[in-house]
């Protein structure tokens, strides 16, 4: 063969590789695109070439451009939920996606608690995990786990891979979140996918962009990369630019949050700043006020860690106002949940199935399902405190009994006294013969307890009447 036939061949292999289409890893095989809505799609492409997108629910085919820089994307309409089916792309090579389900997409984010897998830590197990490993099996739930990555700029791309749940994919999947995506699968009867993107000791602040933070003086941003490889998941923006970004603008239902411990030092201003990254994210994304579901930390004995000095009662206050604060944001309730030994409950389909409740029935609008009690007010007759509650439609009640020894009372001195606690009805009675003249009411306010108030077989959140 002449050279100039084998130049010319040889430069036809460059062009057809250069004109190969790539998406992001989330854009796969076996995932799930969210029903019924306009999902944007997007990758590179040969430079400035016409990438055609074909979606087999309906056959239609839509059009976008490659940029110069070989960018694009389109915007797709999706059906409501089923499959599986295909999305072919061509920019003259084509690239099937296979096996694709249309139904109810989560990003699930957050810490250790999220993170922690079915199969737990070392010498940390899940509650129950054995036993539904046994029986997990579901094709129409699709499971992705975005790869650990600090960033000091925002990444183009995550590390993942699409699976359905089995026994091998869900023994290494966030417990929380498949708990979560399962109690959806049955009380729905669509597809589900769920995208985990969390890392364990990581604070709020590192899902956050650096200019949300700039309302927050006392956080330091990061200098350079050594600072983020220094810092990593602690460090702020360094999880938004390597773990969150490149999701953003995806279609999705909505979030669930778990994430906390890492803010019990830095307690003091923790409601206004996730109300900052709630609002951020939705920025962001442009899919409107999308719920945001998240859990409340479970007590633990921070009195025998270097926090000793916090109270992280005052860390789940925080979180409480969160729901006060942002529109279509609900917190789950784990005062029940906690271990005095570990900071990672085995609870954890407690933790999932209470964050399903709160979206089956305010996204869903599920109906019949039981709703978490909140402290609503306080009044003082004489040397007994009379404790209201918000969205009790039942009445409260004590888990252990008639009586619960976790309130205590204080006076005009501010000193806190153990309290004898009852229930008539819809209220809290609450009294100690040490204070005559009560001020002040506490319930579960300290690092580790166990809640035994409840509503409709739901735990109170720890509250406080005081500011002290």
């Amino acid at each position: 063969m002449k050279k100039p036939a084998i130049a010319f061949l040889l430069s036809l292999c460059t062009l057809m590789v250069c004109a190969e289409v790539k998406l992001p890893h989330f854009f796969a095989d076996n995932m799930v695109l969210q029903q019924q809505t306009t999902c944007r799609l997007w990758g590179t492409a040969a430079k400035n070439r016409a990438v055609k997108v074909t979606t087999s629910w309906n056959a239609r085919t839509y059009t976008a451009k490659a940029g110069a820089d070989g960018a694009f994307q389109v915007e797709i309409e999706t059906p409501a939920a089923g499959g599986p089916y295909n999305v072919t792309l061509s920019d003259g090579q084509e690239l099937t996606l296979a096996n694709i389900l249309i139904g109810e997409v989560w990003i699930c984010s957050g810490q250790s608690n999220m993170e922690m897998l079915m199969k737990g830590y070392k010498g940390q197990p899940v509650e129950g995990a054995t036993e539904d490993l046994l029986q997990c099996a579901d094709d129409g739930l699709r499971l992705f786990t975005v790869k650990r990555h600090a960033a000091l700029q925002p990444a183009a791309d995550v590390d993942g891979q699409w699976l359905p749940a089995a026994t091998p994919s869900v023994r290494n999947f966030s417990a929380t979140a498949y708990y979560f995506g399962r109690a959806l699968r049955r009380q729905l009867g669509v597809p589900v996918g769920l995208i985990v993107t969390a890392w364990g000791g990581s604070a709020c602040e590192a899902w956050m962009k650096g200019e949300w933070l700039k309302a927050f003086p006392q956080v330091e941003l990061p200098k350079d990369a050594d600072d983020v490889d220094k810092r990593q998941q602690r460090c702020p923006t360094a999880l938004w630019n390597g773990q969150l970004s490149p999701l953003v603008g995806m279609a999705m239902r909505g979030v669930i949050w778990y994430q906390g411990e890492d803010n019990v030092p830095r307690q003091a201003f923790y409601a206004p700043l996730m109300k900052t990254m709630v609002e951020g994210w939705r920025s962001e994304w442009k899919r409107g006020n999308f719920p945001f579901y998240y859990c409340q930390i479970a007590p633990f004995p921070y009195d025998e860690t270097d926090w000793a000095i916090y109270n992280s009662a005052l860390l789940r206050e925080q979180q409480a106002r969160v729901e006060t604060l942002v529109d279509n944001c609900r917190m789950a309730v784990l005062l029940d949940c906690g271990l005095n030994f570990c900071i990672h409950p085995r609870k954890k389909r407690l933790a999932g199935e209470r964050l399903a409740l709160l979206a089956l029935a305010g996204t869903y609008g599920v109906e019949g399902l039981p709703d978490f009690a909140a402290y609503e007010s306080v009044k003082f007759q004489g040397d007994t405190a009379v404790v209201a509650f918000s969205r009790s439609r039942e009445w409260v009640y004590f888990e252990n009994g008639p009586h619960s020894s976790n309130f205590e009372v204080a006076g005009p001195d501010r000193v806190f006294h153990h309290a004898d606690a009852w229930v008539d009805r819809n209220r809290v009675y609450v009294v100690s013969p040490e204070v005559k003249e009560p001020v002040a009411v506490r319930y579960a306010f300290h690092d580790w307890v166990v809640g035994d108030l409840m509503h409709d077989g739901l735990p109170v959140s720890s509250f406080r009447t005081d500011d002290w």
